[in-house]
Formats: C-alpha cells, structure tokens, sequence
C-alpha cells in the first residue's frame, strides 16, 4: 500500500482481503421477525424490566426508573 493513500482505500482494500479469507459478512433478512424462545432467561429478563418505567426528560433524553421510585 501506498503511503499517500487515503485511509478509506485502505480500508477497504483490507476489508477486500479480509472478505476472500473469511467470507462475505452475514446479512440476515431484516424483514424476517425475530423468533423468540419464550425460555427461562427471557422470562426473567421480562420480569427484571417490567420493575422500570420510560420517563422523558425536558431535553427529550429518555431514561429509565424504577416503579418503586427509588432509582436504585
């Protein structure tokens, strides 16, 4: 590679490499819905969240707290 080479180039002339050994990138169809297991991390992870409220700050930023108004 060329030192007076932009960056970009080089960039993807290594991604160009990278690709031929390991394979083109997976790109999964985004129009196909997500399958969930419905096992007992998701559950716990549903349970574990249903604990926080969404609240709105004046700037628009969005952040979560607890129910029991806590924050802890």
């Amino acid at each position: 590679m060329s030192h007076d080479e932009p960056f970009v180039e080089k960039f993807m002339k290594a991604t160009g490499k990278f690709s031929h050994v390991f394979g083109q990138a997976d790109r999964a169809d985004s129009d196909i819905p997500v399958n969930h297991k419905h096992d007992d991390f998701e559950k716990a992870s549903e349970e574990d969240l249903a604990q926080f409220e969404t609240e709105i700050g004046s700037n628009g930023e969005h952040y979560a707290v607890r129910k029991d108004g806590t924050g802890n």
